[in-house]
């Protein structure tokens, strides 16, 4: 089991939440998404290691900008 630590910005809503949640969702291996919309944290439980770049453009793919991992 890996865990992953995600800051993502743009995010002002339930709704964008859900969003970022349902495009990492889709990444290989993931288990579980967990969204803080205050901070823009993102934390993904996945069965292995997952790529930056892969988070990345399941971030962009919901209309939200990584910051940093």
């Amino acid at each position: 089991m890996s865990e992953s630590v995600f800051t993502v910005s743009g995010m002002t809503c339930g709704h964008c939440v859900s969003s970022v949640t349902e495009e990492v969702s889709r990444i290989d291996g993931v288990q579980n998404v967990a969204v803080e919309l205050d901070s823009g944290k993102v934390t993904v439980t996945s069965t292995r290691p997952v790529a930056e770049d892969d988070v990345r453009a399941a971030v962009t793919e919901a209309g939200y900008a990584l910051v940093s991992s």
